[in-house]
């Protein structure tokens, strides 16, 4: 089995009430039926909990399809690009440091509290094995022992699969608290001052080792998961 991602870009005309019924709605039904194992939808819409924002391409969605190869992804492309002023899709390798296990919604339901999305490209200075390695082989630890995150995902994207992709070599989910989006002190699982300012001392040295802050695209986002790819 295989997961594509596919960074989506609405129709201006579209609102983002009506985009969000079509992909959990239509494209979803059509999806499954092209073969799509599991099938997960995030967006940036009304219900978001606010968050931190860093953008400039503004992305409005992104679906992850896990297909039994990627091969057979044409028709699927298909159907979110007729959907879509703009569609992205890149092969990706999955790792979840952190399985929600906490708050888990009903299918096709919103997962409750802060979801934020981030994606990120490599730093110039940087080899790529260099990058991987100060990301998931230092960096994660970091994220889990600093943050009050209840899942974690790490999308490391192999290559794209359509056209005129933006260079990104990761999506990163991750999922926390509501109370975070507004207390410090719960969004870095902190009880005191002192670990308050340990914790971000620790985040923010991690992230200057492997985040170009200046091609950083992050948003607070909705998701959904419609399917579960190992049920």
């Amino acid at each position: 089995m295989e997961k594509l991602t596919y960074v989506l870009w609405k129709q201006a005309a579209v609102t983002i009430d009506q985009f969000r019924q079509q992909l959990l709605g239509h494209s979803a039904r059509r999806l499954s039926d092209l073969g799509a194992r599991g099938l997960s939808v995030i967006l940036a819409d009304e219900r978001a909990v606010p968050g931190l924002r860093m953008s400039r391409l503004d992305p409005t969605a992104v679906v992850s399809v896990w297909l039994d190869t990627a091969l057979n992804r044409g028709p699927c492309e298909q159907v979110l690009a007729s959907q879509t002023s703009r569609l992205a899709g890149y092969l990706t390798l999955e790792s979840v440091p952190i399985v929600n296990t906490q708050h888990v919604a009903p299918l096709g339901e919103r997962v409750p509290g802060l979801y934020t999305v981030a994606f990120l490209e490599k730093p110039d200075s940087l080899a790529y094995a260099e990058w991987l390695e100060r990301w998931q082989g230092f960096h994660t630890r970091v994220a889990i022992e600093t943050q009050s995150t209840f899942l974690y995902v790490q999308n490391v994207l192999i290559r794209p699969v359509t056209n005129d992709a933006p260079p990104w070599v990761a999506i990163v989910e991750e999922a926390f608290p509501a109370a975070a989006a507004t207390d410090p002190m719960v969004f870095y699982a902190a009880d005191t001052a002192e670990q308050l300012a340990e914790h971000q001392r620790r985040m923010m040295e991690s992230c200057e080792r492997f985040i170009d802050f200046s091609r950083l695209e992050t948003h607070p986002m909705s998701a959904y998961v419609v399917k579960r790819a190992w049920d």
